[in-house]
């Protein structure tokens, strides 16, 4: 009988199955351990960039937020500063009108010390003005009179002379002031009223006008005309206005905004008008767009030729103020090529400027 052979659990197969088992357990575990080494090094600079350059952000705007706040500190403290020098204007105001009041009751014959002390009253009540527009941010510092900001703040003309004493402006209101070609013009004129005066060509005429009255010396005079077949003040009032009085400027910037341009353009009564005014003015300010296409006869009849309108333009000149300086702001228009060489010779006969300033001006 053969003898039984006895069977042994783990044997050398069964061994090597459990060690390759185990080899390749240990193999991914060390592979899974290297990538997660890996990864977050690189993930925790990119957080720590980011927060380094939000807190540099945080700093800066930290930084703009303390000067914002002394400059409005700065602000108050200048405002602060001017009320309080407008209140001892008011107050020696005062003071005069009570001295001369006193002196009036008491019968005591003392014109030339009255006078005096009125022209003083005149001359604080003028600082007092110009003090209370600089606090109401109504006026700019120095030489303006009034504030107006263009189209990207282009304060860049200074080639033009805005001073004189007695200054008037010429705004042409015909319907060439509507667009820059003659299909344009016939097109819009046939519209409303309200939607005429809404031309960016006559928008950008009336933003010229609030450009000078914005620019002229502040003792200065002013008046304001505007003509077509006829020439008118806009305000109806034949006497000079002071251009410090804020009042009378707004006056005429809202009554000029009420105008609608229409028909031909009639130098000569705007030049006829410049002749009546008592005193003269002593500088003109022309806004146009073209030589003239009617004389004082305002009939004509048919097409106006170029050389009709130089001969309309000559005849106008002579009835100028002698002592008048002309600046001339001539804005682009189809079909007028003698215009520009024309008005560059009234203005250096006259002493003047002459400007064709670009689209985006003032």
């Amino acid at each position: 009988m053969a003898k039984k052979r006895d069977t042994i659990a783990f044997s050398m197969s069964f061994l090597d199955i459990m060690s390759c088992g185990f080899g390749a357990v240990i193999l991914i575990f060390i592979v899974i351990q290297h990538s997660t080494e890996s990864t977050p090094p690189a993930l925790a600079t990119d957080i720590k960039d980011a927060v380094l350059a939000m807190e540099r952000e945080v700093k800066d705007s930290k930084e703009n937020m303390i000067e914002l706040k002394n400059t409005v500190e700065n602000k108050n403290d200048e405002i602060v500063t001017t009320a309080g020098v407008i209140r001892q204007i008011i107050q020696e105001i005062e003071s005069l009108q009570k001295t001369i009041a006193e002196d009036q009751d008491d019968g005591i014959d003392q014109t030339a010390a009255i006078e005096a002390l009125k022209a003083e009253i005149k001359e604080l009540e003028e600082e007092a003005a110009a003090l209370e527009g600089s606090v109401s941010g109504d006026e700019d510092s120095g030489s303006s009179t009034r504030s107006f900001v263009g189209n990207g703040d282009r304060q860049y003309v200074t080639g033009i002379n805005l001073g004189g004493e007695h200054i008037l402006i010429l705004l042409d209101s015909s319907s060439s002031m509507l667009e820059e070609t003659i299909v344009n013009i016939i097109r819009r004129r046939i519209l409303p009223a309200d939607q005429i005066r809404q031309s960016e060509k006559w928008l950008r005429a009336i933003r010229t006008v609030e450009w000078i009255l914005a620019n002229v010396p502040k003792k200065a005079n002013i008046q304001l005309a505007v003509f077509n077949t006829e020439a008118k003040l806009v305000t109806r009032e034949e006497k000079w206005l002071e251009a410090i009085d804020k009042t009378n400027i707004d006056k005429l910037v809202t009554d000029l905004k009420q105008v609608t341009p229409t028909g031909g353009t009639s130098l000569h009564q705007a030049f006829a008008l410049a002749a009546k005014m008592i005193p003269e003015p002593d500088s003109i300010f022309l806004i146009t767009d073209g030589l003239p296409t009617m004389g004082f006869d305002t009939e004509t009849k048919g097409l106006v030729t170029s050389r009709q309108r130089v001969s309309f333009f000559a005849n106008s000149v002579e009835i100028l103020p002698p002592s008048a300086s002309v600046n001339v702001i001539l804005f682009p228009m189809e079909g007028d090529p003698l215009a520009t060489s024309s008005y560059w010779r009234l203005v250096q006969a006259t002493g003047g400027s002459f400007i064709s300033p670009s689209k985006d001006w003032p």
